[in-house]
């Protein structure tokens, strides 16, 4: 068992500084003046430090993406030492633009095998294409018989790599996530791939114009690529829809006018987005292709899964977002949202997933998972396998 003391303690929410004792891998207790004999527990004195749910990344390339510039600028699968170091404790991984070398049953293995090294894992079904491709044969068979597929996606709209999916096609591949979901007890989210495309967001709203599917089922992502599509995105939000911004990016993105995920949770809240309704994720080990008018590609980068917590620093530290608030994106929201039960929140009986973040500089000092250190006084005690 471990007890923390004298942190100054997130929930998300702000909560003062309760001790809180750690063991079997759950939260046992939060509350002041616990005392428990040392020969039962490691004390941990927290002065100085921040402790928060550990960080949910909730679209990570976890067997690498890419492929746009040809086989040799595929990228590389997720290491769990960088997860660590950004203090991810959760990912749910999910494939891109290529379905056919990269497969779901093979997202499925790297799942696992991260859990087997200490991160609690989970994936979409499917990648880009509508109909797309699944693991047994259907979405709802996926959601219902295998329990690390929480929903589908990354499904394309609105892009050149699309496969242009039709209203129709689009409806039939949500209604079967949702069907999957009610069935199997899980959200059924589809993770819809936003594109630079002038189309934007109208299949979006148009499926919640015409049929009975609450927007709660859907989840676009990377909505601040460009200036249009974030405007059009935070319009969305505003209607009870849930967006989810990226929070990876390169210098040539930025010039071209993407939204910094930061400053645009600052843009959603003064508009009058429910914080709720945002999340943020890092596209980790996805492909940041960036190309011209004519669709060629002009340059490639690598999605970071540490720019997660680099976008919070920033969200508080630039743009003047209350620590909680910007907490909530990489904790509860996606836990509510993702129907992740035990996690994103510090409460008895949920898993003890937390991170210590020094207080003034919000850098991570340590990380625990399901109870166990992965980092601990800023030194890692966990690598991958092969690392």
């Amino acid at each position: 068992m471990y007890l923390l003391r004298n942190a100054d303690v997130y929930l998300p929410t702000p909560s003062g500084r309760p001790d809180i004792l750690v063991g079997g891998g759950q939260i046992l207790r939060i509350e002041p003046g616990i005392e428990i004999p040392e020969r039962y527990c490691e004390v941990i004195d927290a002065s100085g430090l921040v402790a928060a749910p550990g960080l949910i990344d909730g679209h990570v390339h976890i067997t690498g993406g890419g492929g746009e510039g040809g086989y040799a600028t595929r990228t590389p699968e997720l290491a769990i030492s960088d997860a660590i170091a950004g203090g991810i404790t959760t990912v749910v991984g999910c494939l891109g633009t290529d379905g056919v070398t990269r497969s779901p049953a093979a997202l499925l293995a790297k799942a696992r095998g991260l859990e087997e090294e200490g991160l609690t894992s989970f994936i979409y079904t499917g990648h880009y294409s509508i109909p797309t491709r699944t693991i047994t044969e259907s979405i709802e068979h996926d959601l219902l018989l295998i329990d690390k597929v929480i929903g589908v996606g990354e499904v394309a709209v609105s892009d050149h790599r699309s496969t242009q999916p039709t209203f129709h096609e689009f409806a039939r591949l949500v209604s079967q996530a949702r069907r999957g979901g009610i069935l199997s007890g899980k959200a059924g989210v589809v993770n819809i791939h936003m594109g630079d495309g002038p189309r934007g967001l109208a299949l979006l709203k148009r499926l919640l114009d015409e049929t009975e599917i609450p927007a709660s089922q859907l989840l676009p992502t990377h909505v601040n690529r460009n200036p249009t599509l974030f405007e059009e995105a935070t319009a969305y939000a505003t209607r009870g829809g849930f967006v989810d911004l990226t929070t990876s990016t390169d210098p040539v993105s930025l010039e071209e006018g993407e939204v910094k995920c930061s400053s645009g949770l600052r843009a959603v809240l003064d508009a009058g987005v429910d914080p709720g309704q945002v999340t943020f994720s890092s596209d980790g080990q996805g492909s940041l292709p960036v190309f011209d008018a004519q669709g060629r590609l002009r340059g490639l980068g690598v999605g970071r899964v540490t720019s997660l917590i680099a976008e919070i620093r920033d969200a508080v530290m630039l743009e003047r977002v209350p620590l909680e608030t910007a907490l909530q994106t990489v904790t509860s929201n996606p836990a509510r949202l993702l129907k992740l039960r035990g996690k994103g929140r510090l409460a008895v009986g949920q898993d003890a997933d937390l991170i210590l973040l020094e207080r003034s500089s919000l850098e991570v000092h340590s990380v625990m998972a399901r109870g166990r250190w992965l980092m601990k006084n800023r030194e890692a005690l966990v690598k991958g396998t092969f690392e």
